[in-house]
């Protein structure tokens, strides 16, 4: 396994994180990404951990809770050590759809969701805690000023945030620096090899504000497992078979699993494997979280961290996946090349 500091902080981060939303879940959504009882859980956390996985990703609206209690709980009951882990968890969706303030980013909120979730992790402090989107009701300074205090009572180490537009981020990050508060170090955001739509604005934000990346569904809701057919089939009790989702140009991924089908085949890998190979080598990236229903998903995936794509791969990957310009980026594309020298006094011909 190997390690990334997350943004500009000195955090060392392993470059797969366990994403936790398989845990849990019972009904709606929950149930279709995935149910593992804590027998199941706990064995995918010490699975995770023994191949060298130090970063553990979950959310307090996953199973409305009860993905953090059994993440702490298989913590506890593993005796993992606390001072070896990265523990990241996020807060702004609906807790209890019958209070009105169980929900958005307010300071009320975000301080009762603070202390519920170290509850139920059972632990003192969040080394990352991320905004899940962006709430339109509550002003950013009211948002970033409870986060600063977070971070300033110990209870939290560093922030991050979800699923936001770039000026949305920039934003954020213009009034922390003028108030002197905590910043954001972390993004995270949906990015594969078939929806790379956060290279247009995001990517650049990213690279100049060094922030670090955190890729949430990076095989596109198991689309890119290679185990589904362009007419829709695909394996039994699959996640994207009850609930279609993240949203993704299908046509477009299944030609790009059309080009890395017989990469995986001359690396002897799965599809799955490729797909998530080439996200690791992606410059910005810091971690990509990874989720498993089963021990078996989970140690394909592990295999990412080791599965390394030649030139050639990353090329063929890189042209059928690659975006079509828009503007202003066919613009900008245009005035970042090389520039007309401009004339020199008193040199013939000029």
């Amino acid at each position: 396994m190997q390690y990334r500091l997350l943004g500009r902080t000195g955090l060392y981060v392993s470059e797969l994180c366990l994403g936790t939303m398989t845990f849990g879940g019972t009904d709606g959504i929950w149930k279709a990404v995935g149910s593992l009882d804590q027998q199941a859980a706990t064995g995918l956390v010490k699975q995770a951990f023994d191949a060298g996985i130090n970063f553990i990703d979950t959310a307090n609206v996953y199973a409305t809770g009860v993905s953090e209690t059994m993440t702490g709980h298989a913590i506890k009951s593993l005796g993992l050590p606390r001072d070896e882990l990265v523990i990241a968890t996020k807060a702004n969706g609906v807790m209890n759809d019958k209070a009105v303030n169980a929900r958005g980013q307010s300071r009320y909120h975000l301080m009762h969701a603070l202390d519920a979730s170290l509850q139920r992790l059972q632990i003192d402090h969040i080394d990352l805690y991320q905004l899940h989107g962006f709430d339109p009701l509550t002003p950013l300074e009211e948002v970033l000023c409870t986060l600063n205090d977070m971070v300033r009572s110990g209870k939290v180490r560093h922030i991050g945030l979800c699923n936001m537009a770039a000026w949305q981020i920039m934003k954020g990050l213009a009034i922390s620096d003028k108030r002197g508060w905590a910043r954001f170090e972390s993004v995270q955001a949906y990015y594969t090899v078939a929806s790379r739509e956060l290279e247009r604005e995001v990517v650049p934000l990213l690279a100049d504000q060094q922030l670090g990346l955190m890729v949430w569904s990076p095989l596109a809701g198991g689309l890119l497992s290679g185990k589904f057919s362009a007419d829709g089939a695909g394996p039994q009790g699959a996640r994207r078979a009850t609930f279609d989702f993240p949203v993704v140009d299908k046509p477009r991924a299944f030609r790009c699993i059309d080009v890395m089908r017989p990469i995986a085949e001359r690396h002897q890998v799965s599809v799955a494997r490729v797909a998530l190979a080439w996200l690791l080598a992606r410059p910005q990236v810091s971690t990509v979280i990874v989720g498993a229903k089963t021990p078996e998903q989970l140690a394909d995936n592990l295999g990412a961290s080791q599965l390394v794509l030649g030139p050639q791969d990353m090329a063929a990957i890189d042209a059928v996946s690659a975006l079509p310009l828009e503007y202003p980026g066919w613009m900008i594309a245009r005035q970042s090349g090389p520039r007309m020298a401009a004339p020199v006094r008193g040199e013939p011909g000029r």
